[in-house]
């Protein structure tokens, strides 16, 4: 029996060098930054020790648990698996640091790349900000949303203020870029709004009706028109439907933030989009032309527009006309610029009213002053505009006679007037 244990000695040192060589062949070391999967082994106050198949266990720091949430940190328990991230394969102890936290993350960058793809809304919360836009923190990553994707900034008071503000506040966004080597994962509040603004259209535009008159508030102004916030979602009050007079720019008559009451003039369903109308809400001065106006009457309006032929002058009620450059002054302008701007008040009279073709001219060649006494009574009993020339130049005689006798060559003061 000892001749046969002689003759095939199989010494235990042999054996253990065997198995390790064995090991050694399928081993690989763990490395900086590698994330591995690990077993929970031991769950101490400040630390926890992990095998992550290496030749020694890990160990998660205090530094690590102290970032978990506590919800996250009491469902931990010795035999679960988790991913660990290898901070520091050997620290000048000889320990092998791993995190957990830094591991989840490999989830999170997961999530976001599946989120990036599905352009699905999330909620990240601000942690800080810098010249370029704000820090945010979605789950276990932090990530970034540049100024020009944000909506939520009050633009009227001071930039730093402003991002200020926004610290510790929620945030819907998508997520437009996820590069996980360089830890980069930026966010946009703006195109979170977009999609968030035209699934409230489409539910206005289920609701509204045609004809619908709703409240608004002015969200913004282009030479075209106006935009107005009606519940969520923006409608277009195009120019020519702002007032019944010529309108050069929303801006003229309208400002960012104010409310207002629209007019629902059309819908597109297929196209999302909400016509509004303002002027449909204000009485057609046309209406009551025929009865509130007649030629000769001395009025009072404002310059919307000025033209190479004259200038376009509005009633307050929104009545708008032609004053012709040859019914300027006293008749004699070559060009308008030099004598009205648009914004100026003028005193004029009516020289034609055609409320059938919506269309009035106005004149300064018969005497405009607003003090004279020339009497819209006795202009009532005249039936044309040349006996209106005729009564003004009556009047003209007697006034010469009662007073002092004046240069014939002044005969344009009036008009000019």
């Amino acid at each position: 029996m000892s001749e046969q244990s002689d003759s095939n000695p199989v010494p235990d040192e042999n054996f253990e060098e065997m198995l390790a060589s064995s090991f050694d062949f399928a081993y690989s070391p763990p490395r900086r930054g590698e994330i591995r999967e690990a077993t929970i082994l031991q769950i101490d106050e400040r630390e926890i020790i992990v095998d992550l198949g290496a030749k020694q266990d890990g160990i998660v720091p205090s530094q690590d648990l102290d970032r978990m949430e506590d919800s996250f940190r009491e469902s931990l328990e010795a035999g679960a698996s988790i991913p660990v991230y290898v901070v520091n394969p050997r620290d000048q102890n000889d320990n092998l640091i791993v995190s957990i936290n830094m591991g989840l993350q490999r989830y999170d960058w997961e999530k976001a790349r599946e989120l990036l793809s599905s352009q699905d809304p999330v909620d990240v919360k601000v942690s800080g900000y810098n010249k370029g836009g704000a820090l945010v923190r979605w789950n276990r990553l932090e990530g970034f949303i540049p100024s020009s994707h944000l909506v939520s900034t009050n633009m009227a008071v001071d930039r730093r203020e402003a991002m200020s503000e926004l610290i510790g506040s929620v945030l819907s966004v998508k997520v437009i870029e996820v590069d996980q080597d360089r830890r980069r994962l930026i966010f946009s509040e703006r195109e979170a709004q977009k999609e968030w603004r035209a699934k409230r259209k489409q539910k206005l535009l289920a609701e509204l009706s045609v004809g619908d008159v709703v409240n608004g508030v002015v969200t913004g102004l282009r030479d075209f028109g106006a935009f107005v916030n009606i519940g969520g979602a923006d409608g277009l009050i195009h120019v020519s439907e702002l007032a019944w007079h010529r309108v050069d720019h929303p801006r003229d008559i309208l400002a960012i933030g104010e409310e207002i009451e629209v007019y629902v003039l059309n819908l597109d369903r297929e196209t999302n989009r909400i016509a509004l109308s303002r002027k449909r809400l204000l009485s057609d001065p046309w209406d009551e032309a025929q009865y509130r106006y007649h030629e000769g009457q001395l009025v009072e309006g404002q310059v919307t527009n000025v033209v190479d032929f004259g200038a376009f002058v509005a009633l307050g009620d929104g009545l708008e006309g032609l004053l012709h450059l040859s019914e300027m002054g006293d008749g004699a302008l070559k060009e308008p610029y030099s004598y009205v701007q648009k914004g100026d008040h003028l005193s004029l009279r009516i020289s034609h009213l055609e409320p059938e073709k919506r269309r009035v001219g106005f004149t300064q060649r018969w005497g405009t002053e607003v003090g004279e006494e020339d009497g819209e009574d006795e202009i009532d009993e005249v039936e044309s505009i040349d006996e209106v020339e005729d009564q003004a130049t009556d009047d003209g005689s007697d006034a010469a006679q009662d007073d002092s006798p004046q240069d014939p060559d002044d005969s344009s003061s009036d008009g000019d007037d």
